[in-house]
């Protein structure tokens, strides 16, 4: 990790700074790290980075242990499996809010926010494009008015990004994720409140199911790959989203 100059914003500078290390694995999942160590390779004091690791503790990224430091977590396939049960639940009823309620410059940031994911899709710039995939999904819920929504799905995230897996590649190609953005996008600008939520559904669940049978397969080996998982329960019923 770079040295971080102290700043009056040295706070988000270093919570940002310790999420990437967790997510891109600089902090090994299960290695355990002190305070200090961490404010040291960091070159700023203890307390932004205690801020920084309490609020990664809150998303489950980290764990403090008594007398020992902080401990990096890996994300089971439970864990998983509940992150995208909770997204599954909040974003498209978001989406559909969002449609009526995006703004001119909001539809302007999501159309440069596709073209950027379909030109590192084209590059085949895997971790650039996810960042602009994850700036989509927060554009389109900030929209919906609930700041507290899109910073608690930002975590969840994060949760994901974390175990350092992704359907990329693996399960799917860059571009059948920028199609899936594509048929969300169109929808919205067509107005279609309905239809969006129901296009980003179909692509968290379609994340989900890929991912967690995709991690299913690594954590118990070949030809144990089958996993149950229930994310029914988190479908529409007659009177709801």
């Amino acid at each position: 990790m770079k040295q971080l100059p102290e700043t009056a914003s040295v706070n988000a500078q270093v919570l940002s700074s310790l999420r990437a290390a967790v997510i891109t694995g600089e902090l090994a999942p299960g290695s355990l790290h002190s305070v200090q160590n961490l404010a040291t390779q960091l070159g700023v004091s203890r307390t932004p980075v205690r801020e920084a690791l309490i609020k990664l503790a809150q998303q489950g990224m980290v764990r403090f242990e008594r007398n020992r430091g902080v401990r990096i977590l890996l994300t089971s396939l439970h864990d998983l499996e509940e992150v995208f049960a909770l997204r599954l639940l909040l974003e498209p009823p978001a989406v559909r809010r969002a449609v009526t309620r995006l703004d001119g410059t909001q539809r302007r940031e999501l159309r440069r926010m596709f073209a950027h994911m379909e030109k590192a899709a084209k590059a085949d710039d895997e971790f650039t494009m996810f960042e602009h995939d994850r700036r989509f999904h927060r554009v389109l819920l900030e929209a919906a008015g609930n700041a507290r929504l899109a910073a608690f799905v930002d975590g969840l995230r994060d949760m994901v990004l974390r175990r350092g897996v992704s359907t990329a590649r693996e399960s799917r190609s860059l571009d059948d994720i920028v199609a899936e953005h594509r048929a969300i996008l169109d929808l919205i600008e067509a107005g279609d409140a309905e239809g969006a939520a129901k296009a980003m559904r179909e692509h968290v669940r379609h994340t989900a199911e890929l991912l967690i049978a995709q991690e299913a397969g690594a954590d118990l080996g070949p030809g144990l790959a089958a996993v149950d998982i229930d994310l029914d329960w988190t479908e529409p019923g007659p009177d709801r989203d």
